[in-house]
């Protein structure tokens, strides 16, 4: 006897049906519905359809009446009521609440097992630290997790240096070296007790974990923001004399026809008194300072994390004078090839 559920289908429909059916990753549910429905589009007994999907000829008849009860949201399960909680709603709100208070005095930060006892010594809760994991999750509270946050200083005017700023890296004016300037101190000079492993086929590379300290190097550098370009100097201390050696410097390398900007952030060394009287001594420098906890607007730190994953985090450097000479070699083979920053806030290009 012939369904009295017949399945009316359209060729979208058939068309998605069909792709369910080929997806090896699909659930195996939603594919056997998918071919019931589709043999049934076919007007093909229940009883023939049941033999040749591997189900119940009572499965063929509700997924029949499903589809034309619910459409296409009959390939997939209806929601469920499952089990009775456990835990009602106060003990879910204590687990919550003791999640987001002050951990005891003998630790840092609440666990999962110390949530548990917690409730057990206070209130007499007995649950497993397993279940209160799984409560944490449904509420998407992880205490185990940090994120680092920086409170920025109450600056009238933060927005708008920050604006001019982005500004100056978009649209250089003519005439105008724009450089980009900061230090980056106390770096490692560490080398490994063993050699390093190489990789190999089927086998990462195996690093020595302990390792021989051989002092700190500090490098101070000028990024051109045009080109790209590093200029760096190995310094000793990082004070208001270095930096205005390395002003100095500047000064004589550049030409005497092109105007010097410097974007900086608020270090002493780059605010100290005698800086400033270096500065007003030199009518063609020019400064902008970052807002104070704005340290990402100074574009040199781009080329500082270039540096440290290309170069430091997994160099082997025997002395400071090794490190040195290897840090001003990967600068000097950088600025050979290197290319301006396309200056980008959230994808999206900065407007002044």
């Amino acid at each position: 006897m012939r369904s009295r559920d017949t399945i009316r289908l359209s060729r979208h429909r058939r068309r998605r049906l069909n792709h369910l059916v080929r997806c090896s990753t699909a659930p195996v549910r939603e594919v056997r519905r998918a071919r019931i429905l589709l043999l049934a589009w076919e007007k093909t007994p229940n009883e023939t359809i049941a033999a040749m999907v591997g189900c119940a000829v009572t499965t063929v008849r509700r997924t029949r009446r499903d589809w034309r009860a619910r459409g296409i949201k009959a390939l997939v399960d209806r929601p469920r009521s499952g089990r009775p909680p456990v835990y009602g709603l106060d003990v879910r709100l204590l687990i919550v609440a003791t999640a987001t208070s002050n951990p005891p005095d003998t630790d840092s930060q609440w666990t999962h097992q110390g949530i548990a006892g917690h409730l057990a010594q206070t209130r007499g809760i007995g649950i497993s630290a397993s279940q209160v994991g799984r409560i944490l999750a449904d509420a998407d509270l992880k205490p185990h997790k940090v994120r680092g946050w920086l409170n920025r200083p109450d600056d009238p005017e933060f927005f708008t240096r920050a604006q001019t700023i982005c500004h100056l890296y978009q649209h250089i004016p003519a005439g105008t070296m724009l450089l980009s300037m900061d230090e980056k101190t106390g770096i490692q000079a560490k080398s490994r007790k063993h050699p390093t492993r190489r990789a190999r086929p089927g086998h990462p590379a195996r690093r020595e974990f302990e390792y021989v300290r051989h002092g700190t190097v500090s490098l101070m550098a000028a990024m051109n923001v045009a080109t790209g370009q590093v200029h760096p100097k190995i310094i000793e201390r990082n004070n208001s004399e270095t930096f205005i050696e390395f002003l100095t410097e500047l000064d004589q390398i550049i030409p005497t026809n092109l105007n010097v900007h410097l974007v900086m952030d608020n270090g002493s060394s780059h605010t100290s008194k005698a800086t400033r009287a270096w500065i007003a001594a030199h009518p063609r420098f020019q400064v902008t300072y970052t807002p104070k906890h704005a340290s990402w607007l100074n574009m040199v730190e781009i080329f500082f994390s270039i540096l440290t994953k290309r170069l430091l985090r997994r160099g082997e450097f025997t002395s400071r004078d090794h490190l040195a000479t290897k840090i001003i070699k990967f600068i000097t083979h950088y600025s050979r090839t290197a290319k301006p920053f396309r200056w980008r806030y959230d994808g999206r290009p900065l407007t002044a």
